[in-house]
């Protein structure tokens, strides 16, 4: 049986993600989908673990070989404690490219077991990011067809701002 996990800090979840899962769904047996609870990036999620592990379930309940875990050591090190071969991400731009690269060599050199795979970004969702969606929604931009409409919804509630 062939594992991979999908990590990600999904602070939200987007249908470019959700496309990435998809796909992965289809080449593996399970997809774990890896939602990070102790980022080190500089601002706090918009959402807590469990509400982006809610968001994801929901989105993903028709992939019966998909499950959602919160996970907080190095990708790896959860990787091998669910039994996973390989990281699945996917990339959008050379921006992503370049960063993916050093992650997955750093990857490597703690676990030459566990490859990274990467899935090139359907073309509809090749412009997509979390960040993008919620600067869009601060400011009133229309987010619907770019997450799912749960997630849309509390954005909104989240950070819809009065307009001046």
């Amino acid at each position: 049986m062939t594992k991979a996990v999908c990590p990600g800090s999904y602070d939200p979840i987007t249908n470019g993600h959700l496309d990435v899962i998809t796909r992965a769904a289809g080449l593996f047996d399970e997809v774990i989908v890896s939602v990070v609870n102790a980022s080190v990036r500089k601002t706090p999620p918009i959402f807590d673990t469990e509400e982006r592990i809610a968001f994801i379930e929901e989105a993903t309940a028709h992939l019966g070989n998909v499950r959602v875990e919160a996970f907080d050591v190095l990708i790896v090190d959860f990787a091998r404690r669910v039994g996973a071969c390989a990281i699945v991400k996917g990339l959008r731009a050379i921006s992503d490219f370049e960063y993916e690269l050093e992650m997955a060599n750093l990857n490597r050199r703690q676990a030459k077991d566990i490859e990274s795979v990467y899935l090139m970004a359907s073309p509809q969702y090749s412009f997509l990011s979390s960040s993008g969606v919620k600067e869009l929604a601060t400011f009133g931009g229309d987010i619907d067809g770019l997450v799912p409409e749960p997630v849309a919804r509390r954005l909104k509630e989240e950070l819809a701002r009065p307009r001046t």
